[in-house]
């Protein structure tokens, strides 16, 4: 596939660095030359230097031939006006735009052929806002996801000494659990991926991703680890975009307190927050986190654009008695450095929208995709298509599929209905296939495997 990226920062970078990895014809384009030599030098890619919405730029990027813009710059009219010039200039079949800003995103009637031809529209801020939102709802996981509308729930728990499942074999989870269905996906064990067998025993520090009914997920984490109580007292430092979505999404069911430095962003947020107190100062001020009782806090939230500043107050919060600290770190090398230490859960925002742009980009009727472990495995919902005659998995029962090397089936859906998977459990006509892929490169595999016939796309 000829991807067009517009924008050589941490989105477009780590886009690029995704596909590029999976033999597609790949250029970036920025105005920023120092940042595409960098990428240009790490990845088998074209770079353009220019502005992303002059058509000579995008003819020179290769636009005229092009299957895919995607438009990830910092500056949302850039990326508007990028896909109206890709289509009205060179018919580019598909247009992926990121925009930020709610003003534009409230207006719905703007994004069509007819007016801005965005097909798909990519917010950043809501993406990583439901992610937090997600991990608050479930204490203890590290990562959880949503298949088919929230039916299906793939979720990440480290296994801990005590939990009644370590040092168990995997068979044993249905005998402690009759009346619940569930489907461990991977294990990943000093940082190693272990495909899951009936007779792999699960020891204490693995991280264990596990798939399950919306309805049974708290019980399956209860037989990893014990079960934290529910959070009530939530602190958030920083205001911004993120901040104020998630303080919106969230004050009805939690006591939530903002802390934001600059006093205009304050006023705003106490004007259009229904309950939560909005704090003018600094996340990094100890005598204030001491004054608002941090000791008391059950999770503290760093959510500011800057990487340092987001560390050093999640330590102090740590340090003064916060139960669990979250921060968002921006440069994908410090991910690993900071996470399971003093900073329980490190959120990586490019990491967390690049499913999104991978849903778009992936051959076949793919549904989602979610980058896994800082983007070393994958899980996809995949819609099987065709009949016993033009599909490779259709009439098939699991256990006699061929799956590429480290890809499992967790679980299917089927209309309303959560279907774990297991060898003997047959795929039909419009099933949702949730997959779950270690190794990347098989990627193709996987999305050849569930194409119907020669022609299907």
């Amino acid at each position: 596939m000829k991807i067009i990226i517009l924008g050589a920062g941490q989105v477009g970078g780590t886009l690029a660095e995704h596909l590029a990895s999976e033999a597609n014809d790949i250029t970036v384009v920025d105005t920023d030359g120092d940042r595409l030599r960098d990428l240009g030098d790490r990845l088998d890619i074209r770079t353009v230097q220019g502005k992303g919405s002059f058509p000579t730029v995008l003819r020179q990027a290769g636009a005229d031939d092009a299957d895919m813009l995607v438009a990830v710059t910092n500056s949302d009219e850039v990326n508007m006006i990028a896909c109206q010039v890709a289509y009205t200039l060179f018919h580019t079949p598909t247009r992926i735009a990121r925009v930020r800003e709610s003003a534009y995103l409230t207006r719905e009637a703007l994004f069509d052929n007819e007016a801005i031809p965005v097909d798909v529209l990519i917010s950043p801020e809501q993406v990583v806002t439901n992610y937090i939102k997600r991990l608050i709802e479930y204490p203890g996981a590290l990562q959880v996801i949503d298949f088919a509308e929230g039916k299906a729930q793939l979720v990440a728990v480290k296994a801990y000494y005590g939990g009644p499942l370590v040092g168990q074999q995997l068979r044993q989870l249905r005998a402690h659990m009759p009346t619940v269905d569930t489907r461990v996906a991977a294990i990943f064990r000093r940082n190693r991926p272990i495909m899951p067998q009936g007779d792999t025993i699960i020891e204490a520090d693995d991280e264990v991703f596990f798939i399950a009914a919306k309805a049974h997920i708290r019980a399956v984490m209860s037989e990893m680890r014990r079960l934290e109580d529910s959070y009530k007292k939530v602190v958030i430092a920083g205001g911004g975009h993120i901040g104020e979505r998630l303080a919106e999404a969230i004050e009805s069911r939690y006591q939530v307190k903002i802390i934001e430095m600059n006093p205009a962003r304050c006023r705003y947020l106490s004007e259009n927050l229904e309950s939560t107190i909005v704090l003018q100062g600094s996340a990094s001020d100890r005598d204030l986190l001491v004054e608002e009782n941090i000791s008391d806090a059950d999770i503290f939230l760093a959510l500011t654009n800057d990487d340092e500043a987001n560390i050093m107050s999640s330590l102090l919060a740590k340090r003064l008695g916060a139960r669990k600290v979250m921060t968002i770190i921006n440069n994908p090398a410090y991910v690993d450095l900071v996470q399971g230490g003093e900073i329980d859960i490190a959120i990586s925002p490019q990491l967390a929208t690049i499913g999104t742009l991978l849903t778009h980009v992936r051959r076949g009727d793919i549904e989602s995709v979610h980058s896994l472990r800082r983007g070393a495995a994958e899980a996809l919902e995949v819609i099987a298509h065709g009949d016993a005659k033009s599909s490779k998995v259709i009439g098939r029962m699991i256990g006699n599929i061929a799956l590429p090397p480290g890809t499992t089936i967790g679980a299917i859906i089927r209309e309303e209905e959560v279907l774990i998977a297991h060898d003997d459990t047959l795929i039909e006509s419009g099933d949702h296939v949730i997959l779950f892929l270690v190794d990347k490169k098989y990627i193709r595999d996987v999305e050849r495997l569930f194409q119907a016939g020669l022609t299907f796309f």
